[in-house]
């Protein structure tokens, strides 16, 4: 016996029905000025220099004037050899829910400044911005406001620029924008009884995309869709999908004849704090290069998801009584809806309300540098049911953790899968049993070889913090552990008799799907 949640209905307490509007949404197309020419494939990428470096070389150099070249940090995505996987991060697993909203997946057609802002970080981002910018027509010489042309410069409408209308006057999200604008790419899925549109973040100079497995399975439809892919210079691609992992609802797909492209710059998602700023890019309701604000809202949290990929080996699944619907689904646009889902995934998520709407699937979710710290993934929708129309954004948007992202995208890369924990015991929700003290998950067996009776763990136990992240239910330990990789080690703390313990556990594999 696997890991599961116990098997009481869900969702007869999600009676909401207010449908949700959109909020905070605006479209901010990419910056073009002149162009500069496609770099070589054979050259490594150019590595960006941190916002504090960028800083201290503040102003730019004269025109004819060579910049000095950054620093290369090997541990990020855009500083390895076209093609290379990035290195696995530390897996971050969620803590406390809140299961009440429904969650819808954005999938086909979502920040406040931090305290200290300051005119020398803008600086520093229009400077990262115009050394990465190529990719979307931001020529490396260009640098601080020179990235728009000059104090006369006009804006560029269309759907691939940045618009700027006061160069004179320009905020942190506007040079946010110009930086990620170019690393954030609009997914196009068709299959036999449909299609539906999405976002992708860049990973490598040559095409390596990173985006969710519903958006290019249009929630398991099929296996074998049509991709296609417009990056934020107008430039189109097909595209072939290198794996997909729906345990996470993650996925890798491989531009055909890329070069040049801008790869995003990574944070560490573990470092995160409720309340720092946050920035959404993609492609809501196929509208691409779209930039919304907010901040964190919640940390440690997990989701329960319907998913028709979901894995079918009966681990890490949620059965549905018949006739029982859930209130979990994705969203899809252009008038496809998601077919009906009798499995679920447990997913570790940053919570935010910068707008996250259809179609955000995939994208960005960067910081006030403009490191991504997430995967758009879900919202939550005030109604219970998809049906009747598109639910929109309300203020509540979920992101898989950058650290999780990092490591599944690289294993699909050099494996064409991914890997998960398994604990081998079955779980249910302590809060739920008569006379029940605390929240947690509750060890109803531990089966015979798995980790967790390695670990010494027995039925009674109630895990209430896994590595140090608080554990309140059977979705957060499931998540969690999901989040790591097969063979990884974990503390988990426990209750047992009313004494707190503690044990370290080697996870087993979770059965590939």
């Amino acid at each position: 016996m696997s890991d599961t949640t116990d098997n009481r209905p869900e969702g007869n307490d999600r009676s909401d029905s207010v449908e949700p509007s959109p909020q905070h949404e605006t479209t901010a197309p990419a910056a073009q000025t002149q162009s500069a020419p496609s770099p070589r494939s054979d050259v490594p990428p150019m590595p960006t220099r941190s916002p504090a470096a960028a800083a201290a070389a503040w102003p730019p150099p004269a025109a004819g004037t060579a910049a000095p070249q950054p620093r290369t940090s090997a541990g990020d995505y855009a500083s390895a050899p076209s093609g290379a996987a990035a290195p696995s991060g530390q897996a971050f697993g969620p803590g406390a829910t809140s299961a009440h909203p429904t969650l819808v997946m954005p999938e086909s057609a979502s920040a406040g400044p931090r305290k200290k802002s300051s005119a020398p970080r803008i600086a520093a981002l229009l400077v990262a911005a115009a050394l990465v910018g190529g990719g979307a027509g931001l020529g490396g010489t260009y640098a601080g406001l020179s990235l728009w042309g000059g104090e006369n410069a006009s804006s560029v409408s269309g759907p691939t620029a940045i618009t700027v209308n006061d160069p004179q006057d320009v905020n942190a999200t506007a040079a946010v924008a110009s930086k990620v604008v170019p690393s954030v790419v609009t997914i196009s899925a068709t299959g036999s009884q449909g299609g539906g549109t999405g976002s992708g973040v860049v990973l490598s100079r040559d095409g390596y995309v990173l985006t969710n497995t519903h958006v290019v399975t249009l929630d398991g439809q099929t296996g074998n869709a049509k991709i296609s892919v417009t990056t934020s210079d107008g430039k189109v691609y097909a595209a072939t999908v290198v794996g997909t992992d729906p345990t996470y609802d993650l996925a890798v797909i491989k531009l055909q004849n890329a070069t040049g492209l801008t790869p995003i710059e990574f944070a560490d998602s573990s470092k995160l704090n409720v309340g720092d700023a946050t920035i959404a890019v993609g492609a809501p309701l196929d509208l691409p290069n779209t930039v919304t604000t907010g901040i964190v809202s919640a940390l440690n949290r997990s989701i329960q998801v319907a998913s028709s990929a979901a894995p079918s080996d009966g681990s890490d699944q949620q059965q549905q009584e018949p006739g029982e619907e859930s209130p979990f689904r994705f969203d899809f646009g252009q008038g496809q809806q998601s077919q009906s889902a009798s499995q679920t995934i447990k997913i570790a998520v940053i919570q935010t309300d910068a707008a996250i709407n259809p179609g955000n699937s995939g994208g960005a979710l960067v910081d006030d540098e403009g490191k991504l710290i997430g995967i758009n993934v879900a919202i939550a929708s005030a109604g219970g049911s998809s049906s009747g129309g598109q639910s929109g954004n309300i203020g509540v948007g979920f992101s898989i953790p950058s650290d999780i992202a990092k490591r599944i995208s690289s294993e699909i890369i050099e494996n064409g899968s991914a890997t998960h924990g398994l604990l081998g015991a079955s779980v249910q929700d302590a809060a739920s049993q008569q006379g029940a003290t605390t929240t947690g998950a509750l060890v109803a067996e531990a089966v015979s070889g798995g980790a967790a009776q390695a670990a010494g763990l027995t039925e009674g136990d109630v895990i209430t913090a896994f590595n140090g992240i608080p554990v309140t239910n059977s979705i957060d330990l499931t998540a969690q552990v999901r989040a790591l990789a097969a063979g990884a080690k974990a503390e988990v703390t426990y209750l047992r008799g009313g004494q707190q313990k503690t044990a370290e556990v080697t996870l087993g594999s979770m059965p590939a799907s």
